[in-house]
């Protein structure tokens, strides 16, 4: 291994995900990671769970001069929550202008799609391990001194083995 290579403070995942993803949002969808994972805390966890930020549209400017028009924030929306959404527009625009900090927004726009996430759907439990695989599996992890690591690696082996079909 090269004396060089770079060892620093560990970094979450999930800003490192954030640092590739936003760029391209904000290019795409006009809008930020950090708009669609605040958006429970920006619309209430009612409506978080029927509706997601789509795109925020900006007006076209024709000549540098003219003057700043607030955008149009897309968001999609299930069923019945449209109507509830659409109640709430105001309050629902000056929550995202309060976490942007500044008035970007002056339209809601409501597109009706489904929303439902992959997240949201329930996952299937594994069955239980047979005596000969559990034995097995201990036996795979039984030469590891760290007990919580033993304990985690043992609880994933059983997930994993438990998805798998049972031979016959």
């Amino acid at each position: 291994m090269a004396g060089n290579a770079p060892y620093g403070n560990p970094v979450p995942v999930s800003d490192l995900a954030t640092e590739i993803l936003d760029p391209v949002l904000r290019k795409r969808a006009g809008i930020s990671v950090g708009l669609v994972q605040s958006w429970e805390e920006i619309v209430g966890p009612r409506l978080a769970t029927m509706t997601r930020p789509e795109k925020i549209q900006w007006p076209r400017r024709m000549h540098e001069d003219d003057p700043f028009e607030p955008a149009t924030l897309i968001v999609a929306c299930e069923g019945m929550a449209a109507l509830h959404l659409q109640h709430e527009t105001g309050e629902v625009i000056g929550r995202v202008n309060a976490f942007l900090g500044f008035t970007a927004i002056g339209r809601l726009r409501i597109v009706q799609k489904p929303v439902a996430s992959a997240s949201a759907a329930p996952r299937p439990r594994p069955r239980q391990l047979t005596d000969a695989e559990r034995k097995k599996l201990s036996g795979t992890v039984g030469m590891i001194e760290d007990e919580g690591l033993r304990g985690s690696l043992e609880r994933l082996g059983a997930s994993i083995i438990g998805t798998r079909q049972r031979k016959s």
